[in-house]
């Protein structure tokens, strides 16, 4: 039986060009997929004509998929993820996961307060693991309940 795949989460919050590059750098991400349901930002270089620029230049490939797994979603983003355009959504980020380690991204640094953890949920559910890149020091392994992973959670 192969490999688990893993797909990685991150939120882009108030960083850096410069600090979330090297966050991805540091996680060998090869692809970014955008997971906004509006891919914009107060921070110009979080705005997508800007990230389809900068990150190929970077050696980081992206992707925008929040027309199917973007946030604010009526009723619920919890019932949204039984939608048939959430699942073809998702299944398009595992295809991805099987060619390219793959991160997906929000604007929410913690993922407790981001639809990510309801997409993190969904991967487990297909056999991926789940990686949230928190910080350079924190990363939190969805579904690990060893206390070293918990206190990452308490952010």
């Amino acid at each position: 039986m192969g490999e688990r795949l893993t797909v990685y989460t991150i939120g882009h919050g108030s960083r850096s060009r410069e600090a979330f590059l090297n966050l991805l750098k540091k996680h060998a991400i090869q692809v970014l997929v955008d997971v906004r349901r509006w891919p914009t930002s107060k921070t110009e270089h979080f705005k997508l004509d800007y990230l389809k620029e900068w990150l190929p230049k970077a050696g980081i490939e992206y992707i925008w998929l929040g027309d199917h797994l973007g946030g604010y979603r009526k009723g619920g983003y919890r019932s949204y993820t039984e939608s048939e355009a959430f699942k073809e959504g998702l299944k398009s980020l595992v295809e991805l996961a099987k060619k390219s380690r793959v991160c997906i991204m929000c604007l929410e640094v913690s993922p407790s307060g981001c639809h990510r953890r309801f997409i993190a949920e969904k991967l487990l559910e297909t056999g991926c693991d789940v990686v949230h890149i928190i910080s350079e020091k924190k990363c939190i392994k969805v579904g690990d309940t060893s206390q070293s992973n918990l206190d990452y959670i308490k952010i």
